[in-house]
């Protein structure tokens, strides 16, 4: 669109010789403006053209405002049973235009996705190593015990690791987790290697196996304790010296992530879970 020096001369293209003129004039002496045939058949264009602008000025804002955008997190089924469902539920009614995505997959393959930028947000028991990743502590967990309720150390309120020398275990699958590994580097360190005879993905399998009496394990408390009339749960002493087994819950990001929506969920989570949330 051209304006020209006189009245008149606004016209559609780059060329103003060729275009028609949008408005018209009387000749001579300029009584009134008013619109041509081509300028009103501009306007509703011209109009429509202003609304998608504010459209896209209220979008922006928006955006930057950490009100719209996606998001793409990683957990492990055994988060679903803790509080998170319940931030989730109260976060999405705050900012329904924030899209968020739970993907279920195992914490060791959430850290490659989380590197990749294919998630913007992992949920970790421990603290994984890395440059280019922080650690926000949510809420504490304690590694504890779980037996049979009918196995010989049922009855007792705290054990030590190197109690559980002789017994079989059922673990996750080695090489899964910081958390896994973590037991499994605390058995090396009180000095025997587990004698592990089930492998399972998630934690409430564990449960499930520890109850049918298929051997003991060590689990976050907060999950062993939903089902705490299947087994027995016992208080686990860490060893001095050993590595410790952690089932605290950590939020797991990049550090380089700027994106409004992905910031104001790790503060608004930070924030819900520094108000005692369990």
């Amino acid at each position: 669109m051209v304006i020209g020096a006189e009245l008149g001369d606004v016209v559609i293209g780059a060329n103003p010789d060729t275009s028609p003129d949008i408005l018209q004039r009387d000749k001579g002496v300029v009584r009134s403006v008013q619109l041509s045939e081509a300028g009103k058949a501009l306007l509703p264009h011209v109009s429509a053209v202003f609304e998608r602008l504010e459209e896209a000025r209220l979008h922006v804002q928006r955006v930057m405002q950490g009100l719209e955008g996606r998001i793409n997190i990683g957990l492990t089924g055994s988060h679903f049973l803790g509080p998170l469902p319940q931030f989730i539920k109260r976060f999405r009614q705050e900012r329904p235009g924030v899209e968020i995505v739970l993907k279920e997959i195992a914490p060791v393959d959430q850290l490659v996705a989380l590197a990749d930028s294919r998630l913007d947000f992992s949920f970790s028991r421990g603290v994984p190593t890395g440059r280019d990743l922080v650690s926000d502590l949510l809420w504490r967990d304690s590694a504890v015990v779980v037996l049979p309720t009918d196995h010989r150390l049922a009855a007792r309120k705290r054990l030590h690791l190197r109690e559980l020398r002789d017994e079989d275990f059922v673990f996750l699958r080695l090489g899964s987790s910081l958390f896994v590994d973590s037991l499994y580097d605390a058995c090396i360190s009180a000095r025997f290697e587990p004698r592990i005879v089930q492998q399972v993905v998630e934690v409430p399998a564990v449960l499930n196996l520890v109850a049918a009496g298929l051997g003991v394990s060590v689990v976050p408390g907060s999950i062993a304790r939903l089902r705490a009339e299947a087994v027995a749960v016992c208080q686990l002493i860490q060893e001095k010296h050993a590595r410790e087994i952690s089932a605290d819950v950590y939020l797991v990001r990049r550090s380089d992530e700027q994106r409004p929506v992905a910031v104001e969920f790790a503060k608004a989570l930070r924030q819900w879970a520094g108000q005692g949330a369990r």
